[in-house]
């Protein structure tokens, strides 16, 4: 049977439940033992996957094809191991199911009411998990903050399985110890209300991680273990650090994945094995080199909004041993050439993901300026196909080219939606979704940095290269050098006679992770590093 492990937060939201959720995780992994990590997210959309950046950042996709909550890139970035649809659970869809299974008459006529059939079903999502996959150990991260009105179902599915699993589950709760500037002090009177709120829907946390600007003294260890009916060495310190990577070597230090061992009843004399870990850190804070890299779009002044896109670059710079310093551009500002002038200096220039109209011209701006200049160039979903676009008008000569989606009635669809999106209503869920393979053609820049010819990438989009230009682009320089081949969908796009020109359709920043760096992205900043030389 596994062991399951809740992690819960209070106070307030973003302390970093799912960091300390991933650095556990790692801790555990480097003991030997075989982890999963799951997210509950209160909120009633079904999924993340229709929600505005602005709202929730980054949608992250699995390999299955799951629109899931950003944490679980933070996840798969630290245990380096895949989740899947069942990793991420949301009101929405608990409520979807009951709702469905009420309209079949699987409940023979009883009152559907939030216990137990709610809460049945929570605890369900919660044990799937364990029930396809042998795992020692699943950590389960409950969204929101403890006390929230939506959040109540999953405290109570909580405490009912606490009861259920006996000696098989702990629970870790994250609070916040603020740091008072005018008495100059740590204050941990929030915390002892937090674990009130906890202990008042029937759930007593195990262990406490409290979250600081500064380090715990003995005497408010002893305060916090008092107040909250914990010992003293269950009151882990989660101090601030300058990089999330840091967290694993911290909690290690606090012994948090000693003292979850111990409370499970299981061995934990030994010391988990991080030495590729720490070799990975060593080189991210050792950088011998430092590159300029331009990240341009729409929504660049949101933190989250490109998450996987940036740790992507970490892991990368690591590999590389150098700094990446992502310059942040808008979209929008691309489109004068004020704007323009700001790319001058760039060792490298990536166009990010971000669909519809807004900040589309600045992109191909940006794009041309790239190219012409013989600057790298990478370009990642609605990158590519912006990339597409801009050398249709600028090398093709076709002026009026442009996506359908931006553009329904250009006369040059150069990029036009996919065969079997064309009829699609609903939004939610209905993308291009998940990894599919692709094939890549020999003696092509591509096939030199995977070493491979077949490879499988994750995807979300709804818009495709239009193959009625296939011939015209390839004549001219711009090559097919990635193919889908259930369907013939253009997957890679590389320039010949530039030094590194190349647009991916998939993302492959999903499967970039601190153990092993995404190799498009590793060569991009190296071609950053040799035009920078």
């Amino acid at each position: 049977m596994a062991n399951y492990i809740f992690v819960t937060g209070g106070v307030t939201s973003s302390l970093g439940k799912g960091i300390i959720s991933a650095s556990l995780g790692k801790l555990l992994q480097a003991r030997g033992y075989s982890i999963t990590i799951q997210k509950l997210d209160p909120y009633i959309n079904v999924d993340p996957g229709t929600l505005n950046p602005y709202e929730h950042g980054e949608c992250y996709v699995t390999g299955d094809g799951a629109e899931t909550d950003l944490d679980l890139g933070h996840y798969e970035r630290f245990i380096g191991h895949s989740t899947s649809q069942a990793n991420n659970v949301t009101t929405g869809a608990i409520y979807r199911s009951v709702i469905e299974k009420e309209r079949r008459g699987d409940y023979l006529g009883e009152t559907v009411q939030v216990i137990p059939h709610i809460t049945d079903e929570i605890k369900q999502r919660i044990k799937t998990l364990g029930q396809n996959h042998a795992y020692d150990y699943i950590i389960t991260e409950i969204g929101g903050t403890v006390g929230d009105i939506e959040s109540l179902p999953y405290i109570e599915a909580v405490r009912q399985l606490r009861w259920e699993m006996s000696q098989n589950s702990i629970v870790v709760h994250l609070t916040l110890v603020p740091y008072l500037g005018a008495a100059a002090e740590l204050k941990t009177k929030p915390t002892q209300h937090s674990v009130k709120t906890l202990q008042e829907s029937g759930v007593q946390p195990d262990v406490i991680v409290c979250r600081s600007e500064y380090s715990l003294n003995e005497a408010l260890r002893n305060k916090i273990a008092l107040f909250c009916n914990v010992e003293v060495s269950s009151v882990i310190e989660s101090i601030d650090a300058s990089s999330i990577y840091d967290v694993p070597l911290l909690m290690q230090k606090e012994h948090l994945d000693r003292v979850v061992l111990k409370k499970l009843g299981m061995p934990y004399e030994d010391e988990p094995d991080l030495e590729h870990w720490k070799d990975f850190l060593y080189r991210l804070k050792n950088p011998r080199r430092k590159v300029i890299i331009g990240l341009v779009g729409k929504y660049v002044e949101l933190k989250d909004a490109y998450k996987s896109i940036t740790e992507a670059f970490v892991h990368a710079g690591a590999e590389n041993e150098c700094k990446v310093h992502l310059r942040l551009l808008k979209a929008q500002d691309m489109e004068t050439e004020e704007g323009v002038e700001r790319l001058k200096g760039l060792d490298g220039l990536c166009v990010a993901p971000g669909f519809g109209e807004r900040g589309f011209e600045g992109k191909i701006n940006a794009i041309k300026y790239a190219r012409e200049s013989e600057t790298p160039f990478f370009g990642i979903c609605f990158g590519m196909q912006t990339a597409v676009v801009e050398f249709a008008r600028n090398v093709l000569g076709y002026n009026d080219a442009h996506s359908t989606e931006v553009e329904p009635k250009t006369i040059n669809p150069v990029i036009d939606i996919m065969e079997t999106q064309k009829n699609v209503t609903d939004k939610g869920g209905t993308m291009r979704l998940g990894a599919y393979p692709c094939h890549i053609e020999k003696n092509t820049l591509t096939h030199k940095i995977y070493g491979q010819p077949d490879i499988s990438e994750r995807h979300r989009h709804r818009y495709e290269f239009n193959n009625a230009y296939r011939e015209e682009f390839t004549t001219h320089g711009m090559k097919m050098s990635g193919i889908f081949p259930g369907q013939d969908l253009v997957e890679i796009i590389e320039l010949e006679n530039h030094p590194w020109f190349v647009g991916v359709q998939f993302h492959p920043e999903y499967r970039s992770t601190a153990d092993k760096a995404h190799p498009l992205f590793v060569a991009f900043v190296k071609a950053a590093l040799d035009n920078k030389k």
